[in-house]
């Protein structure tokens, strides 16, 4: 006969506030199995594991159950907990009694107290059917691979690299850098964006520990926690980097230009390029889309200027397969499409633009040598309309959330338009304004008191031209008016948004994503970094709108995280993992595309039947990259995948015990 202990935590108020946590642990005590009930204030704290581990060993308990908040926040806890008191770990169950009857029953407290005790009594019943788990071990590569070349991908490599592990950075453009590359200067203190970058850039790429694979993408993900083989795909250059010396001739000769993806449009880049002057690498690539040695075997003036003889017109792309202990994913951001505002003139008024190409029109290797210039005419803009949430908090044109940095990049923005151009005018449209961060509320005061920045409470309701000036018309909430302005200039401040690949890599990586397509961490405040597949953890804006702080933050927490799985050899695997039953399992193979993490594969085995050799398949699981969701065993026809710790047996003894 199992001998459980019952323990009811009030979480401060949380749960004692609304739920009679003394008579919870009363009534249980009257549970079959029951040996000991009691209630303590705080459960997870050292006195409260003290109170059960004290109590394990005066009333000789060998089941535990636990009534707090969900499993996913302290189970782990309980779990080491019992293991000092010398139980396996897998015999403690939790009822959670604080999100599903404090939190959601505040004004039922009598209905909230009986649905705790339903719960206890569940919970007591499934402890004593629960049977011994034991975790295994598993080898561990040393070897990180980290998606992304922008900062976080760039810090989060560095961090790893000086610990003493091999990193690989692979990158599908040309080079490292990402959004930040692109950046004139980051607020608040208005550090020169590329005095901070290109530095990291250079010890990312002269680290004797990390390796950068430009031009090159993530084909296909394998294998599991400390063992992942990955496929990469190395596009073909077109020019032999282990040649090349960067001379960059063959991009003065080229004779074909194109638009520059890197200048947002405004400016030009010959065929043959390299994104910017600080590129790392600082060789070219041809975009074989546009050369028209490609389309048509002619011109190849690149490959007879070069000294070198690095071009390579008949290279192909190459694939990789390597291994890994740990995957770092730091793809970043996109910016909000705008042409759903037809109301802004998206692409029809020339000197209405983006943030982000703002920033290249500040900068000074940008289009316009840092000068601020109306991209119609190059005049410069004396009036200059900001309009904030262009895509952010929008929910019928755009996003629900709110993008976070553009409150503070709009005011950096204003700030440089009053450097740069003495006697400009600026008005800002604005919901509200956000500033969460160190020094940020100073800077927008400052931009409002000492730059005149004019702030306007309104959202705006239509832009249109009138001869060489954009007519903005809006409302200022604020005092109820209709306003009007004639602008030189309007830069809207577009939502940030997950890369247009992100769903596709998320399922080809096996990691989840919400419904904005931002990847989603395992625990949003004790597990922010890591997702629900072991072994891959996010940085950086992948996970959601960030500003440069938080995202170098995140990387730095991101490569401790790895460094921690890859400074063992070995590690433990978690046991609550499905399990088949080759004898009743009908090969139908419904579970193999139904499991998220791609844990299940199809085998053959052979059987005698009537004194007849035969061969079937059946449903392989492997436990290494199983995470334990069930989602396999509600597929399965036969009944023949079970998860172990929540077995049949199991949950019908919790269904007996609130229903009988």
């Amino acid at each position: 006969m199992k001998r459980v202990g019952v323990f009811v935590c009030h979480c401060g108020t949380n749960i004692a506030g609304v739920v009679d946590v003394a008579r919870v642990a009363e009534e249980s005590r009257d549970f079959p199995g029951v040996e000991y009930a009691a209630d303590y204030k705080y459960m997870c704290s050292e006195p409260g594991q003290d109170l059960i581990i004290k109590a394990i060993k005066e009333h000789k308990l060998d089941r535990i159950v636990v009534a707090a908040c969900s499993p996913r926040m302290h189970e782990n806890t309980f779990r080491k907990c019992i293991e000092k008191a010398g139980i396996n770990g897998y015999f403690v169950e939790i009822a959670n009694i604080r999100e599903h009857c404090s939190w959601v029953h505040t004004t039922e407290k009598e209905k909230a107290t009986e649905k705790a005790i339903d719960l206890v009594r569940m919970a007591v019943a499934k402890a004593i059917k629960d049977a011994p788990l034991q975790k295994a071990t598993i080898p561990v590569t040393d070897r990180a691979l980290i998606i992304g070349g922008g900062i976080a991908g760039i810090q989060a490599a560095i961090d790893l690299a000086n610990a003493g592990h091999v990193v690989d950075i692979v990158e599908k453009g040309p080079s490292i850098g990402g959004k930040m590359a692109q950046i004139d200067k980051t607020f608040p203190t208005l550090d020169c964006s590329a005095c901070i970058l290109t530095p990291k850039m250079v010890e990312a790429s002269g680290h004797p520990n990390i390796n950068l694979l430009t031009y090159s993408e993530i084909e296909k993900v394998e294998g599991y926690v400390g063992n992942f083989n990955v496929t990469i795909k190395k596009k073909a250059r077109s020019v032999r980097m282990d040649v090349c010396t960067g001379c960059g001739i063959c991009t003065e000769k080229c004779p074909i230009k194109t638009e520059s993806e890197f200048e947002l449009g405004m400016s030009q880049r010959r065929v043959i390029y390299t994104p910017f002057p600080q590129a790392i690498p600082n060789k070219p690539v041809i975009d074989r889309t546009k050369c028209t040695f490609f389309k048509n075997g002619k011109c190849g003036i690149c490959s007879r200027v070069c000294a070198a003889n690095a071009i390579d017109f008949e290279q192909q792309d190459e694939f990789l397969v390597e291994k890994y202990g740990a995957i770092i994913v730091a793809t970043g951001f996109e910016l909000f499409d705008y042409s759903v505002y037809g109301e802004y003139g998206y692409g029809k008024y020339p000197d209405v633009i983006t943030g982000l190409q703002f920033e290249r029109l500040v900068n000074a290797s940008g289009p316009t040598a840092g000068k601020i210039k109306r991209p119609s005419d190059h005049q410069e803009p004396k009036n200059v309309v900001f309009i904030k949430c262009v895509g952010s908090r929008d929910i019928a044109k755009g996003k629900s959330y709110c993008s976070k940095t553009c409150c503070m990049y709009t005011a950096k923005h204003a700030t440089l338009v009053s450097e740069k151009i003495k006697d400009a005018k600026v008005y800002i449209f604005y919901m509200d304004v956000r500033t969460a961060g160190k020094g940020y509320d100073e800077f927008y005061n400052r931009t409002r008191e000492n730059y005149n920045a004019n702030y306007i409470r309104g959202r705006v309701s239509k832009i249109y031209q009138s001869g060489d000036k954009l007519i903005v018309r809006g409302e200022d909430t604020l005092i109820s008016q209709p306003v009007e302005i004639e602008a030189d200039l309007v830069v809207l401040a577009t939502a940030m948004v997950p890369q247009l690949d992100a769903a596709a890599l998320a399922q080809r990586i096996g990691i989840g994503y919400d419904k904005d397509l931002w990847y989603t961490e395992a625990h949003p405040k004790l597990a922010p970094v890591e997702t629900h597949s072991q072994g891959i953890y996010l940085a950086g804006t992948c996970q959601g709108p960030k500003d440069i702080p938080e995202t170098v933050a995140q990387a730095s927490a991101a490569a401790a995280k790895a460094c921690g799985l890859l400074s063992k050899t070995e590690m433990l695997t978690e046991p609550i993992v499905s399990a088949v039953d080759e004898k009743t399992c009908a090969g139908c193979g419904l579970c193999v595309p139904i499991c998220p993490y791609k844990a299940i594969d199809m085998k053959a085995i052979q059987e005698r039947v009537q004194g007849i050799t035969i061969e079937r398949k059946v449903a392989d699981v492997n436990s290494s990259l199983c995470q334990g969701c069930g989602a396999c065993t509600v597929a399965c026809r036969s009944a023949s995948i079970g998860l172990k710790h929540f077995t049949d047996e199991q949950i019908l003894a919790e269904v007996n015990a609130l229903c009988l």
